[in-house]
């Protein structure tokens, strides 16, 4: 059999591209051995466990086990879209997720800013240090705080405002104030971590850029609107639409915490209502398909921002 000149002409190309990936492989053979670990963790964790979905197409039984249990096709989305609570649930964790877009995704951009224009590397560092710790405290010591300083019986600011001779105001019963406290300590456990990427974003923008606008008379502030915030456009692109696919996560540890009777009716999200449904009340297959739904619209939600960025010049996440 004739063997075509293209052909034979393919061959030499592949071989030395395989050389070429083995050298590579072979020259950076500890920077895999580093990333294995986390390739692992993904594959075990994140991607293994998927099939368990599955489930919410099944009148699911420990029992009878995933291939003992019936399929039951959409049963438990019909049955969840006709609760009551659908509406419910989707409106307290949608109100609670743009909430956090609108307040709580700039920060951490306006604090990298801030940082960024601190000249006094010594108090830069020790300022960042100290923005950075809340983040490591968990949710329980958060809201005991939270309930230490705001209860009506010695907090410290009720305590103030009575001094000041105000009437006591229940922060922690009152339903007015439950989404506003919700994200304020979103906002001071997690701002300042938030900061680590824009600050590394800002540590690549070129310093000649500056240069060339202060020769142009531009001032600090044009500085940062002309050069800073362009520079680290498509980061903040990229963040807003990672962070969009876990829209409806609002966090379940904390506002679990903060539900009380008194405020459940503005605080019973998507999360807590799988908690319930699912590990109190061991039902797992209806649980697992109202997560799922929420999965799904946060899927909805990154291809959309996605596509958007594509249009308007960005380079989007693929």
């Amino acid at each position: 059999m004739k063997v075509s000149a293209e052909a034979k002409s393919l061959k030499p190309a592949v071989a030395i591209t395989g050389d070429r990936l083995k050298k590579r492989l072979l020259k950076n053979r500890w920077m895999y051995y580093m990333l294995a670990p986390g390739v692992l963790y993904f594959i075990l964790f994140k991607y293994l466990p998927m099939w368990g979905v599955l489930i919410a197409f099944q009148d699911y039984s420990p029992f009878t086990g995933f291939w003992g249990s019936p399929w039951i096709g959409l049963e438990h989305f019909r049955t969840f879209f006709g609760e009551a609570e659908f509406w419910l649930l989707f409106k307290n964790t949608f109100i609670l997720a743009i909430y956090n877009i609108v307040f709580f995704f700039p920060l951490p951009i306006v604090i990298a800013l801030l940082l960024n224009e601190i000249r006094v590397e010594v108090y830069k560092r020790t300022l960042q240090s100290f923005i950075y710790i809340p983040h490591f405290i968990s949710w329980v010591v958060v809201v005991g705080l939270a309930y230490i300083l705001f209860t009506t019986e010695g907090g410290i600011f009720n305590e103030l405002i009575a001094a000041y001779g105000g009437e006591k105001v229940n922060f922690l019963l009152n339903q007015e104030w439950f989404r506003t406290m919700i994200v304020g300590e979103m906002i001071w456990k997690e701002t300042g971590w938030g900061t680590i990427l824009f600050l590394a974003a800002l540590a690549g923008v070129d310093t000649q850029l500056y240069e060339a606008a202060r020769i142009d008379g531009a001032g600090r502030w044009k500085q940062m609107i002309h050069v800073t915030l362009p520079a680290i456009r498509s980061t903040i692109v990229v963040l807003l639409i990672l962070r969009l696919g876990s829209f409806l996560d609002v966090g379940f540890e904390q506002i679990f915490l903060m539900l009380n009777p008194m405020n459940r009716d503005v605080g019973e999200v998507f999360e807590t209502y799988v908690y319930e449904r699912g590990i109190q009340q061991g039902d797992f297959s209806y649980s697992t398909a109202v997560n799922l739904f929420k999965s799904a619209i946060g899927i909805a939600l990154v291809v959309s921002a996605n596509f958007f960025a594509k249009k308007v010049g960005e380079e989007g996440i693929y």
